[in-house]
């Protein structure tokens, strides 16, 4: 059968803990100062077996005003509320208060249980029915069964059961096929067994032995053993009251607020956008930065509240906000949470999160506002397109995606396989799934085209530039993986040629005129005569007659094409020439062993100011290795 939770609800003394006892004989408070005040202090839980076969979990919350935040605690996850209110005392502040949390965290389902029926006098029952009918209208509870019992007499108590059976009929089960999360609300330790700690499971399954992390501490830890209303089991789903012994861990690493998931399925922020209601009988309207508890499942932090859309939030006013909080938090999409004012202690609003790890925003900025907007209501493409719009180069991976916008991996893979194919998302890295928006492709693509024909305009006689020298002149702000997807790409379309490690344009031919022509031939026949002694670029130039500048633009070009090499800055030799070079002198080393710069003066038939250069050049390509004042053939 579903699992099934029931809250409690109501002010304090209103009977929630007797009528608990009555429906199930079990004791939910179980402090030694909540038996001696008399008074639910923190939360309680119990189990029912109905009729017909189906366990509801049962959460006992306080209702004194001092334990709100753990009321707020107990409810986050319930599937179905029962509203107490005392037949002598009516509708109270908290009963008004945690309907209100309720309603923030739209609890769908519910009854009203009035007790203590055997102190009044049916006509008063009457009148406190009546004003309570008064009071619910305009809330979920509206319609909802009023149910009149006694926890002393158990007079209604067959009729409260009756209406339970009914109503979790129509509550539709949890997605067992979600993210398995447990918010930790109690933490304990069992000699022989270690750690337990205890939580409602807000979604998936958890197995014995499956490993777990607890959020936000980034503690890995496994499952040693789980238990659902005190009985072994091996798995635990959605909607079950769960304990979970874990390995491991000490029980001053983990508290009430932390989070069980599995490992890197969460990422802790300090920072949440939401949507926000605040209530119509807030006593009045919210300014931005105002510092306000944050309530999301047991978790409590205290948090800046930052109105993205508004000057300020009014009575019943919903806004786009950010949470800039004092401590890390982790969540989901769609997880709702309540906010309290910091002094006095009030509830004042409660949303649901659109984004679990956002960058600071700034307020009023319109692309900031219209991508919230889509969080709000846009559908899985128009979200995943947002959010990769957002992330700019960087782009996200298909594991931050899912934290993002908690979507299945079966829908969240359709989307991006189809967002894919009609080019308006690329996936740069198959390895890792790092999908980057198209428009950041686009800008990219049309940057290094624009750059490329100023390059190629400026410098009409080189074959292109540098793949290295393009990405740190044009792109040192994007990762190195979407660079060559980029390059990739673009050489696949025809756009670019790469070749040599250099870049340039598909459309881009040196033409060379005829008097180019002639003097790119002269340069290179100056090298071949001059051998390892040849002139400077600046000699050329001299005795050519002709612009320094022309011959270093031919010089390059000449290196590209792999006729001449750079031995160092100046000193260019005929790759012909040198080839041979390098073959005579590994035919000396296998010979002698060793080689000094003055023994291959009787190679070059050169001085000491091209031989030492020649040298260091055999050693950068690792053909030799310097050893002392010689040189060695370098060994792998």
């Amino acid at each position: 059968m579903k699992p099934i939770i029931l809250g409690t609800a109501g002010h304090i003394d209103h009977g929630k803990t007797a009528l608990i006892r009555a429906l199930t004989g079990i004791d939910t408070d179980r402090l030694k100062e909540e038996k001696e005040r008399g008074i639910t202090i923190e939360l309680g839980f119990a189990f029912l077996t109905l009729p017909q076969g189906q366990l509801v979990g049962i959460v006992d919350v306080p209702g004194h005003e001092k334990f709100v935040h753990h009321m707020v605690a107990g409810v986050a996850g319930i599937d179905l509320v029962a509203l107490v209110i005392a037949a002598d005392e009516g509708v109270m502040p908290q009963t008004k208060e945690h309907l209100d949390i309720c309603s923030l965290l739209k609890v769908k389902k519910g009854l009203v249980v009035i007790t203590k029926i055997d102190l009044v006098e049916p006509d008063w029952l009457e009148l406190v029915e009546e004003d309570i009918r008064e009071f619910l209208k305009g809330t979920f509870l509206e319609d909802a069964p009023v149910i009149k019992v006694s926890s002393v007499t158990k007079e209604g108590i067959p009729e409260l059961i009756a209406t339970l059976e009914k109503l979790v009929q129509e509550i539709p089960p949890k997605s067992i096929e979600t993210l398995f999360r447990l918010p930790i609300d109690r933490v304990f330790t069992v000699r022989g067994f270690g750690t337990v700690v205890t939580g409602t499971t807000i979604g998936g399954r958890v197995k014995t032995g499956d490993s777990l992390m607890i959020y936000p501490q980034g503690i890995k830890t496994k499952a040693r053993s789980i238990q659902v209303h005190g009985r072994d089991v091996e798995e635990a789903i959605g909607g079950q009251r769960t304990a979970i012994n874990l390995q491991g861990i000490e029980k001053n690493k983990v508290a009430r607020g932390s989070i069980l998931a599995p490992p890197q399925s969460l990422i802790p922020s300090f920072m949440l956008d939401a949507q926000l209601e605040i209530l119509p009988g807030c006593p009045k309207p919210i300014k931005n930065r105002t510092l306000v508890r944050l309530h999301l499942y047991t978790k409590e932090a205290l948090a800046y509240l930052i109105l993205l859309d508004k000057e300020e939030l009014k009575p019943g006013e919903v806004g786009l906000v950010q949470f800039r909080i004092q401590e890390p938090v982790v969540a989901l999409p769609g997880d709702r949470f309540i906010i309290r004012s910091y002094s006095p202690i009030i509830t004042i609003g409660g949303g649901f999160v659109l984004h679990p790890a956002p960058s600071k925003h700034k307020r009023f900025k319109p692309e900031v506002i219209r991508d919230l907007k889509v969080l709000v209501s846009g559908d899985l493409p128009q979200k995943v397109l947002s959010l990769l719009h957002e992330a700019r180069y960087k782009g996200l991976s298909m594991n931050t995606l899912k934290v993002y916008i908690n979507a299945s991996n079966k829908d969240l893979r359709k989307v991006l396989e189809e967002l894919i194919a009609s080019n308006q998302i690329y996936c740069i890295n198959h390895d890792k799934t790092i999908y980057v928006h198209s428009a950041f492709i686009k800008g990219l693509w049309d940057k290094i085209v624009c750059f490329l024909q100023g390059f190629h305009k400026t410098y009409p006689l080189l074959l292109g530039i540098p793949k290295e020298e393009l990405r740190t002149k044009l792109l040192p702000f994007i990762s190195e993986e979407l660079f060559d997807f980029l390059l990739k790409r673009m050489e696949e379309k025809g756009e670019i040629v790469i070749a040599q490690h250099r870049v340039r344009l598909g459309s881009h031919e040196i033409k060379l005129s005829q008097k180019d022509l002639q003097l790119k031939r002269a340069i290179s026949q100056m090298f071949k005569e001059a051998a390892y002694t040849p002139p400077s670029p600046k000699e050329i130039a001299q005795k050519l007659g002709v612009e320094k500048e022309k011959v270093d633009h031919l010089l390059r070009l000449l290196t590209e094409e792999g006729k001449i090499v750079k031995i160092k800055e100046n000193f260019f030799c005929d790759a012909q020439l040198l080839n041979q070079l390098k073959e005579q002198l590994i035919d000396y080393l296998k010979r002698h062993g060793s080689i000094a710069p003055a023994d291959l003066k009787g190679l070059t038939h050169a001085s000491r100011k091209f031989n030492i250069p020649l040298l260091e050049y055999f050693d950068r390509i690792k053909l030799t290795v310097r050893k002392g004042d010689k040189r060695v053939l370098f060994q792998v």
